[in-house]
């Protein structure tokens, strides 16, 4: 089952600072082998506009941010014993580099653990992150390789970026 995260958003009316929305995001994404995606925001550039009182959480879902925009989301990362054998592969199964999940975007991303571990792979090397721990992750391949037992969960500020 999903973590019940609450998402408050604030904006300005006749001048003054108010909270617009309150309660849970409007966009949660169930993927197969139990992984839970929480779409919270996203803006379309940078400098982002706070003039507007439109609610900026995307629909759908989509790897990267807009260009020049940024996407915000919580992800529960099941164990890859579970999320890979859903999508008809093993966790030792890989498609590129050493795990299946490996992937490469053209963004700054700033992930940060709340709960649980994960391993952090790049091409060369790999590091086991706990909550608490945070990755800039510079437009790497990369991967997400939850060995544990239990779910983890991480957020992540993706931003748009030129590529390495």
């Amino acid at each position: 089952m999903a973590t019940k995260f609450r998402r408050f958003v604030t904006g300005h009316r006749r001048g003054k600072s108010v909270f617009l929305k309150g309660g849970r995001t409007p966009n949660i994404q169930h993927r197969p082998g139990g992984t839970v995606i929480h779409e919270m925001w996203a803006t379309r550039r940078t400098p982002a506009s706070n003039d507007a009182n439109k609610d900026g959480a995307p629909k759908g879902f989509r790897l990267m941010p807009p260009k020049r925009g940024s996407i915000f989301r919580i992800i529960e990362l099941t164990p890859d014993s579970k999320r890979y054998r859903a999508a008809g592969s093993r966790p030792d199964h890989a498609v590129h580099g050493r795990h299946p999940g490996f992937h490469k975007t053209a963004t700054i991303d700033y992930a940060i653990v709340l709960e649980g571990e994960v391993h952090a792979l790049m091409d060369v090397g790999e590091r086991k992150m706990k909550a608490g721990d945070v990755l800039i992750q510079r437009g790497t391949s990369h991967a997400w390789a939850n060995r544990s037992r239990k779910t983890c969960v991480i957020a992540f500020v993706l931003i748009d970026a030129d590529p390495a």
